[in-house]
């Protein structure tokens, strides 16, 4: 594989550094939903751990490096998931965190990052103008700036995901990513090309939120001024480059779903595997959805990535969502 800024021997040693209740999360196949997809469908499920979500994974490499030798502090901006996750970690370890958020972002994420005993700071913006305030905290402090995607301990976190599906019994050739900054992509598309290069890794984003998939199909960062989607945990609006440089090593495709799908593979997922996701948990599902054709014959994993949403927001959507 052409230069990358993973490294598979790391990505092997990292399940030691990880705490064991954010690993080998469950695969399973959901027949149930196979029955209104027209295609084999297995379920990695991200959500059955302390802070519902992947992030853990790569906030143990973080927190685990700090620990040893580092600051004792770290901040982070988040649109929720990643700052429960770094104060789970943190809080373990005995480090102090920050978490940036928007005041936008949904206010369960907020309230557990609170109970987490992080200190929060919230910005009357989006998550790129929380990125710029954490890293101004940063700078002031002295003390560890944690990136997500940019961070490789993120990327490489995530990884261990794409060892768990090789070293499975699953016999699939097609994964769908939920693309935000682009860990999750990068961390498992990394391993899958190097141990599984016969499945297809495709990434899927929202339409109302598509800088990195544009990025992707132009081989260039591409920013948008704004984002439009429900789905808060993949609302970037300006791509890394040197994770946009790691996702083209190993994605296949990126593609774009709009809000319907989202919302209608939210209730798909309820109504048919039983499990309330967060709308950028329901992208793959969503995927399936909007090309049934491409997907027809393939047995194809969906990592459903998070399950933090707020309630009240959930309810209206799945209640204005069409059954199946």
């Amino acid at each position: 594989m052409p230069a990358t800024r993973l490294d598979t021997a790391r990505i092997r040693a990292a399940p030691r550094m990880i705490d064991s209740v954010f690993l080998d999360s469950p695969l399973y196949r959901c027949e149930a939903l196979e029955a209104v997809l027209g295609c084999a469908v297995s379920i990695k499920l991200e959500t059955a751990n302390p802070v519902r979500s992947f992030k853990g994974r790569g906030t143990e490499l973080v927190t685990g490096l700090l620990a040893e030798s580092g600051p004792r502090a770290a901040v982070c901006a988040s649109a929720g998931n990643l700052g429960q996750a770094l104060a789970w970690s943190g809080r373990g370890r005995g480090l102090d965190v920050t978490v940036v958020a928007s005041r936008f972002a949904p206010p369960a994420k907020l309230d557990r990052i609170r109970a987490l005993d992080a200190r929060l700071e919230l910005v009357d913006g989006d998550f790129d103008m929380a990125r710029e305030r954490a890293a101004a905290i940063a700078r002031h402090d002295g003390i560890r700036l944690v990136e997500d995607s940019l961070d490789i301990e993120t990327c490489e976190g995530a990884a261990t995901i794409g060892l768990e599906l090789v070293d499975s019994a699953t016999p699939f050739d097609t994964v769908l990513i939920a693309l935000g900054g682009g860990a999750l992509a990068t961390g498992v598309g990394h391993v899958l090309k190097t141990f599984a290069p016969g499945v297809e890794v495709i990434c899927v984003q929202p339409s109302g939120a598509p800088a990195m998939t544009r990025s992707w199909h132009r081989r260039r960062v591409v920013t948008t001024e704004s984002t439009d989607t429900i789905a808060d945990g993949v609302a970037g609006r300006r791509p890394i480059p040197e994770v946009l440089d790691d996702l083209l090593l190993v994605a296949g495709d990126a593609v774009l779903v709009e809000e319907a799908s989202i919302i209608a593979g939210m209730r798909m997922l309820l109504d048919h595997a039983g499990l309330v996701v967060e709308p950028s948990a329901a992208l793959g599902i969503a995927a399936l959805l909007e090309d049934r054709a491409r997907f027809a014959d393939r047995h194809v994993v969906t990592i459903v990535c998070g399950g933090n949403v707020d309630m009240d927001a959930y309810h209206r959507w799945i209640g204005a969502a069409p059954g199946h």
